[in-house]
């Protein structure tokens, strides 16, 4: 696996594999790497002749100072997960410098009103951030297909519509929620909670399956009740917020109708850490 420390290297690399007429696919993270990363180039490996990481810890796209700081980095870890994979050909690791030459700071997005529901509420600016970032290392990379995981299912909305109105050829692949054993989603923020509560806060899960079973027979207002009630009984965790949207327009709902498809999200604080899933409701 070939690591690529700056923008000059991996344009020299991309340049000799375009060149091949090698089909590239590629998997942005911010690090702190687990098996929810790794299914990610799993499936970035069946379709494509060359799978590229990249590492970059983007400092646009948080809102808290605080959060920055604590956010988990070990490159040499994640640099041997990726090797240890098999699934990888190359990792690039920017320096902040590579990413945005001038300021450090965003560009401005419109992503249709996608940037307005939820995570946008609490988090302005956010996914400027996140559009600043992505669209720079796509005109890097220049990847045929890129991978994202359907956890951060807003995120991946607003890379797809980045896409779209930027009129880039590239096809954006949303990939399956990674869990662990008792179903709490992979995230790297899980690794600030002590093994208790991972264990505790599968209760996500478990509520979501019964929020899937609950949007065949109950009001939408009952299912956010019974949300509430789940919650106000956990110790230490708070529920930030839980809501059933528009899978297209991510506009939260009062009441469903047959011709469209819904997701159920939610937010809960663990121990001070914050936890997001969601799941296709039918």
């Amino acid at each position: 696996m070939e690591v690529l420390k700056n923008k000059k290297t991996l344009q020299d690399f991309i340049e000799r594999q375009k060149e091949m007429g090698k089909k590239i696919g590629f998997a942005p993270t911010m690090g702190a790497l687990h098996n929810g990363h790794l299914s990610l180039y799993e499936a970035a490996r069946k379709e494509n002749d060359l799978v590229i990481s990249s590492i970059f810890v983007n400092p646009t796209q948080f809102n808290n100072a605080e959060d920055l700081e604590k956010y988990p980095r070990d490159t040499d870890r994640d640099i041997s997960i990726l090797e240890n994979s098999g699934l990888v050909d190359a990792v690039y690791l920017p320096q902040v410098e590579d990413i945005y030459p001038e300021k450090t700071e965003s560009q401005r997005y419109d992503y249709d009103g996608l940037e307005n529901e939820m995570e946008g509420k609490s988090r302005p600016g956010h996914f400027d951030g996140v559009g600043t970032v992505v669209e720079e290392l796509f005109r890097q990379v220049k990847p045929d297909n890129a991978y994202f995981g359907e956890k951060d299912f807003q995120q991946l909305a607003i890379i797809k519509k980045m896409v779209e109105k930027k009129q880039l050829l590239i096809n954006i692949k949303g990939v399956d929620i990674y869990r662990a054993e008792n179903g709490l989603a992979l995230s790297s923020r899980n690794q600030r909670l002590s093994e208790q509560r991972r264990d505790d806060s599968k209760i996500i899960f478990e509520t979501l399956i019964k929020v899937k079973d609950w949007f065949k027979s109950i009001s939408i207002s009952e299912i956010k009740e019974k949300v509430s009630e789940i919650f106000a009984n956990q110790e230490n965790m708070e529920l930030e917020y839980f809501l059933i949207a528009d899978e297209n327009t991510l506009k939260e709902i009062v009441k469903k109708e047959d011709e469209n498809s819904y997701r159920a999200f939610i937010v809960v604080n663990v121990d001070g850490v914050r936890l997001i899933d969601n799941m296709h409701l039918d």
